[in-house]
């Protein structure tokens, strides 16, 4: 079992940023690609980011590219996601997820563990 625990959401202006954290438990978290998911109320969970176990590759969803960075530190266990130029699209409960894969992934069936969400909300 893989625990995950995101923070760092919160309550911010068109144009400005925040930056998610979320801790892993458990597991080797090294062995792991991560990534960030997205839920606004009525929607479907959408992906935002991924990154491979080693933090070599990273991919990103076309509505964040150029504004988000996710990274990870594997000493702590630890991953990022850096959110620049919000806007109040970008308004929703964030996920991190872990995925026993050496690819880069979307699809939310190729992630095992999720944590429980921190909310962002982007005021215009």
């Amino acid at each position: 079992q893989v625990q995950l625990v995101e923070s760092g959401g919160g309550l911010v202006q068109t144009g400005g940023s925040l930056r998610l954290s979320c801790v892993a438990s458990g597991r080797t978290f090294s062995n792991y690609a991560m990534a960030w998911f997205r839920q606004a109320p009525g929607k479907e969970r959408e992906f935002v980011a991924t990154i491979t176990f080693n933090g070599g590759r990273t991919y990103y969803g076309d509505s964040v590219k150029g504004r988000f960075a996710v990274s990870r530190d594997n000493a702590k266990n630890t991953v990022y996601l850096q959110m620049n130029s919000l806007e109040p699209d970008d308004t929703a409960v964030y996920y991190c997820a872990a995925g026993d894969t050496r690819a880069l992934v979307t699809s939310v069936q190729r992630y095992a563990y999720w944590g429980q969400g921190t909310q962002v909300f982007v005021s215009s």
